[in-house]
């Protein structure tokens, strides 16, 4: 009866499903978990998040939709979901307020952001000058930077929702984020260096030669020890925030990484990209421990602060070969079919969203232990890498 109601649901108006992945402590048998999805969305799942209290995960969809749903980590009661609309345009990325669980903030491609309370569904509109694809919280609430695809940042001040700040490139940025005391922030570019900003002065950027090829995505430990860079050359890069050297590299992928994020404990490293497999691995050993199978690319994958637990949502299709439009909380169910951006001078695109065709359904998936019984653009063709290519320059590779 379960299986046949998910399928009146996919062939139905559409669902979303988070997926989420949970992962024991080490020596536990990481082949005994349940990958349970969360169906809503219309169409594809771009970004899940979850809030600082491990209780809500929220999703954000190109449907113009976010949705929130409230789950126990443990997998025992039934999950309640509330839609947030508003945006006239693709939600590519959201966040939580670091210290408030029902604040979650969106950004979307109708050039708009929007603070919302996940409890009544009722919001704050701030209107900005582009398409919006990049959002984060400072560690402490007070302010959110935005960046969107005409290479712009801003600064907002999140007790006024006036604008602090703004910063234009000449050059590719893509996702950004603030080191846990607040002092530092983190500039990922299509060039392969990551900007690291004191006090947000923008001109006076430290410049760290991390990549071969672009870097696309970044998360922060959240112990404030290490940051992990995601890249075009499907390499993720490990680096010491004191001192702004690389460590070591994560290489189980062999596409370009869309997404990376950290366990509550610093201890695990998940990333994901095109490949089949969302890989975990042990930040201090670098040892890949665990791949949860995809039948799709991923678009985002995010740890739970308080658990060992994983959502995922990437590109899945039903088998009408429609979007799937949900979220996992473990295991991304979501397959929308997708259309690459090509580029005229056969390299890689851009890092933009996607170019989506436009689907029926999606999903959001979480995967549970049994006894406690969705992102960036895809390329159309893969990033040839050198064994002898190295990620980061090491010592001396911070330019001023």
């Amino acid at each position: 009866m379960e299986r046949e109601s998910r399928e009146e649901e996919r062939k139905g108006s559409g669902a979303a499903a988070a997926a989420a992945a949970a992962v024991s402590t080490p020596g536990a048998n990481l082949r005994d978990l349940v990958s349970r999805e969360y169906y809503g969305h219309k169409k594809k799942v771009h970004s899940v998040a979850w809030n600082c209290i491990g209780t809500k995960l929220a999703s954000g969809s190109i449907d113009h939709t976010a949705r929130v749903w409230s789950i126990d980590p443990h997998g025992h009661s039934k999950v309640k979901d509330i839609e947030l609309k508003g945006h006239t345009d693709s939600v590519d990325q959201l966040c939580w307020d670091p210290n408030h669980p029902d604040t979650v903030a969106t950004a979307a491609a109708d050039k708009s952001i929007r603070l919302w309370d996940a409890r009544s569904g009722k919001c704050q509109v701030v209107e900005l000058s582009g398409e919006n694809i990049n959002i984060t919280y400072k560690h402490d609430g007070t302010q959110i930077a935005v960046g969107n695809k005409e290479d712009e940042l801003t600064i907002l001040d999140v007790r006024t929702l006036k604008v602090a700040k703004k910063h234009k490139s000449t050059y590719e940025m893509n996702e950004i984020a603030w080191n846990k005391a607040g002092d530092l922030f983190f500039i990922t570019t299509g060039l392969g260096h990551v900007e690291v900003v004191k006090d947000l002065e923008f001109l006076k950027p430290c410049k760290l030669n991390a990549h071969t090829a672009g870097c696309y995505c970044i998360a922060m430990d959240p112990l404030d020890r290490y940051f992990a860079v995601g890249s075009a050359d499907s390499l993720v890069s490990l680096w010491n925030v004191k001192e702004l050297l690389c460590i070591r590299t994560f290489t189980k992928l062999e596409w370009p990484v869309r997404t990376v994020s950290f366990s509550h404990t610093g201890e695990f490293i998940a990333y994901a990209s095109e490949d089949p497999f969302i890989d975990i691995a042990n930040v201090e050993t670098g040892r890949s421990i665990h791949q949860i199978p995809c039948k799709a690319a991923m678009n985002s994958v995010e740890w739970n602060p308080k658990y060992n637990l994983l959502a995922y949502a990437g590109d899945d299709k039903n088998k009408y070969m429609t979007d799937e439009g949900w979220s996992h909380s473990g295991a991304a169910l979501a397959q929308p079919e997708v259309l690459a951006a090509s580029s005229p001078h056969n390299t890689l695109p851009k890092l933009r969203r996607p170019l989506w065709v436009p689907r029926q359904n999606s999903v959001v998936r979480c995967l549970f232990p049994r006894q406690n019984c969705v992102r960036r653009r895809l390329h159309s063709e893969k990033v040839s890498r050198s064994p002898t290519d190295l990620p980061c320059s090491g010592v001396g590779s911070c330019l001023v």
